[in-house]
C-alpha cells in the first residue's frame, strides 16, 4: 500500500472508531496524515487542532477527551516528537480516557540503523496504551497507532465526503455489587468515612444523594464538584482528624484524593478500604477492595443502603477548626491560603475550574468559599504529574467560555508551550491564574526537609525570580500581578485570556502555616 493509501485508510480507521477530533504536530514525516485529516476536517467529519509541540499537544488531547468522553488523536511525526507522547499517554491510562497516539514512522527496514529521525517506535508506550488496533480495544485506555509511512506521497482524490464517523460507543463494566453492598453493612463498629475524589459530571448527581442518604462523614475533594453541597457532612482538616483518629471503613468513590490521609492509609492496615473508580486501580500498594466502573451506576445498583451506624464522630469540632481558618485568613490576608480565599470567590462566578496539580488542589480544599458551589472542577489526577497541565485545561474548556484555571509557578514553566493553542480556544473570560511562590513550596512543608541540608533542600524546591510578565506577552495576554487581597479589586476578565500572577506575602504565609499546624 502506497503513502497516501496508508494515510487515508489510517484517518478512515480513527473515523469509524468514533474519532471526531485529531490535534496534529506537523513533520516530514506525517504530512500525509496531515493532508488526510484536513480532508476529513473539509468534510465535515473532523475537528483538526493545530500545535508544534508533541508533549502539549498530547495533553490538549487528553483535555479533550475529558470534555467530550470520546477519542480524540494526536498526530505526531516519527523520532524523539513520538517519544514526547508518553506523559500525556501515562496520565491518559491511569485516567481510563480514550487517548489515541498516531504517530508517524520511517518503513520498517530503517529501524536499528541509526538513519535520521529513526527510533523503536512500534510498542514505544508499553503497557499504557492499547497497540493491537481498535478492534482490541475497549476505549478506556489509550491506544497507539503506529503508522510506516514513505517520505514523497502522491494525494489521490480521497476527501471522505461518503465516510461518516462512528459515534463512539464505551464498553460499561457490569460489577458485581452484591459483596461492596455487605461490606457497607457489616462490621461498622469502629466509622467508616468517605472519601470523593473526581467525578465526571455524569456521576455527581448519583454520589451526592448516596453520601446524604448514607450520612457518614464525607471528605469531597474540589474537582468532585461536591465539595460545597457535602460541606455539612464534611470533615474539616481531615488529614490531621482522621490520622488522629482513623476510621474502620474508607470508601473512596471517583479518581484518588489529593490529601495526605490517603497516602497514610498505606501504614493503617487496620482500616479496611474500597474504591469504586473508572480504572479500576486501587489507588494505594496495600490489600484493598475496588469495583471499576462509572460510580454513578455502581451505587445506582447498590439499590438503598442502611445509613451508616457511624460510633466515631469524625464531625466533632468543625466549626471550631472552620472558624479557626476564617480567622487565620483575616489575620494574614495577603498569605498564600489567604489569596486563595480571595480568587475562589472571583473563580466561582466563572464557567469551570481546573486546579493543576497538588498544592493548588489541597489549598482549594482547605480554604476556597464554601457560599458559592463551583460544580465543574477538574484536575489531571492520574499519574500527578505537573506536566501538561495548563494544556489540558485548554482541551478540557476549549470552547468555554470565563474558564478559569489555577497552578503552581513551575507548573507553568512547565508548560509555556500551552499558549500556541489559545488562538483556537474560546477566549472570553479566560483566566490563568498562576500562584507564584518563588519555587516547589509544596515540599517546603514536608517534615524530612528537616533533617536534610541546605543544599539538598534547595534541589528540592528549586527556588527561582521568575517574572512570568515575559509568558503573558509571548502568547499576548495581559498581565495582572496580584500581591494583596485588594489587588482583586481592580482586575477584571475581559475579551481575551488574562494572566493573572499571584504573588503572596512569604512573611504572612510562613506565620499562617505555623498557626494553623496548631489547630486541633
Amino acid at each position: 500500500m502506497n503513502t497516501w493509501d496508508t494515510a487515508v485508510e489510517t484517518v478512515a480507521r480513527c473515523l469509524g472508531a468514533g474519532v471526531r477530533e485529531f490535534v496534529v504536530c506537523a513533520g516530514a514525516r506525517n504530512a500525509a496524515l496531515l493532508e488526510a485529516v484536513s480532508r476529513a476536517e473539509t468534510a465535515g467529519r473532523a475537528r483538526v487542532w493545530r500545535h508544534f509541540e508533541e508533549r502539549s499537544a498530547g495533553f490538549f488531547a487528553l483535555g479533550r477527551t475529558m470534555e467530550t468522553g470520546k477519542p480524540c488523536a494526536v498526530v505526531t511525526t516519527s523520532g524523539t516528537a513520538a517519544a514526547e507522547l508518553l506523559p500525556p499517554v501515562i496520565e491518559a491510562f491511569y485516567q481510563a480516557r480514550p487517548l489515541v497516539a498516531i504517530t508517524a514512522d520511517r518503513p520498517a527496514a530503517f529501524r536499528g540503523s541509526g538513519a535520521p529521525q529513526t527510533i523503536e517506535q512500534p510498542g514505544l508506550f508499553g503497557c499504557y496504551a492499547e497497540d493491537d488496533g481498535f478492534d482490541a480495544w475497549d476505549g478506556k485506555r489509550p491506544i497507539h497507532l503506529n503508522v510506516e509511512l514513505g517520505e514523497d506521497f502522491e494525494p489521490g482524490d480521497d476527501d471522505f465526503t461518503d465516510s461518516e464517523p462512528s459515534e463512539f460507543q464505551p464498553v460499561h463494566d457490569r460489577p458485581d455489587v452484591g459483596t461492596l453492598a455487605r461490606w457497607l453493612r457489616e462490621d461498622v463498629f469502629r466509622g467508616i468515612v468517605v472519601m470523593v475524589g473526581g467525578l465526571e459530571p455524569d456521576e455527581r448527581e448519583e454520589v451526592y444523594h448516596f453520601c446524604r442518604d448514607f450520612g457518614a462523614p464525607v471528605v469531597a475533594e474540589a474537582t468532585s464538584g461536591l465539595r460545597e453541597a457535602l460541606e455539612p457532612i464534611s470533615i474539616s482538616h481531615p488529614d490531621r482528624v482522621l490520622k488522629s483518629v482513623p476510621p474502620g471503613k474508607v470508601l473512596r468513590i471517583g479518581e484518588v484524593p489529593s490529601g495526605r490521609f490517603w497516602r497514610d492509609l498505606e501504614e493503617l492496615e487496620k482500616t479496611d478500604v474500597w474504591s469504586i473508580c473508572r480504572n479500576g486501580l486501587p489507588g494505594i500498594a496495600r490489600e484493598s477492595h475496588v469495583t471499576r466502573g462509572n460510580a454513578g451506576r455502581v451505587l445506582r445498583a447498590l439499590g438503598e443502603i442502611d445509613p451508616a451506624d457511624d460510633a466515631l464522630d469524625h464531625l466533632q469540632g468543625n466549626s471550631a477548626r472552620a472558624a479557626h481558618i476564617d480567622e487565620l485568613i483575616e489575620t494574614y490576608p495577603d498569605s498564600e491560603p489567604a489569596l486563595v480565599r480571595q480568587l475562589s470567590h472571583y473563580a466561582s462566578i466563572g464557567s469551570s475550574v481546573f486546579l493543576g496539580n497538588s498544592l493548588p488542589i489541597r489549598e482549594w480544599n482547605l480554604f476556597a468559599q464554601w457560599q458559592r458551589p463551583v460544580q465543574l472542577v477538574r484536575a489531571n489526577r492520574g499519574a500527578n504529574g505537573i506536566d501538561g497541565q495548563i494544556s489540558t485545561w485548554l482541551g478540557a474548556t476549549a470552547f468555554h467560555a470565563d474558564a478559569w484555571c489555577l497552578v503552581g509557578d513551575l507548573t507553568a514553566l512547565y508548560d509555556l508551550a500551552a499558549g500556541f493553542a489559545l488562538g483556537q480556544v474560546e477566549p472570553r473570560g479566560r483566566v490563568l491564574a498562576v500562584l507564584n511562590n518563588g519555587g516547589g513550596r509544596i515540599f517546603s512543608r514536608l517534615p524530612r526537609l528537616r533533617s536534610m541540608s541546605a543544599q539538598a533542600v534547595e534541589c528540592m524546591t528549586n527556588p527561582h525570580a521568575a517574572d512570568l510578565s515575559g509568558f503573558a506577552k509571548l502568547w499576548g495576554m495581559p498581565h495582572h500581578l496580584i500581591r494583596t487581597a485588594d489587588d482583586f479589586d481592580t482586575f477584571e476578565a475581559g475579551e481575551t485570556t488574562s494572566l493573572l500572577e499571584i504573588r503572596p506575602s512569604d512573611r504572612e504565609t510562613a506565620a499562617f502555616w505555623r498557626d494553623f499546624d496548631r489547630i486541633g
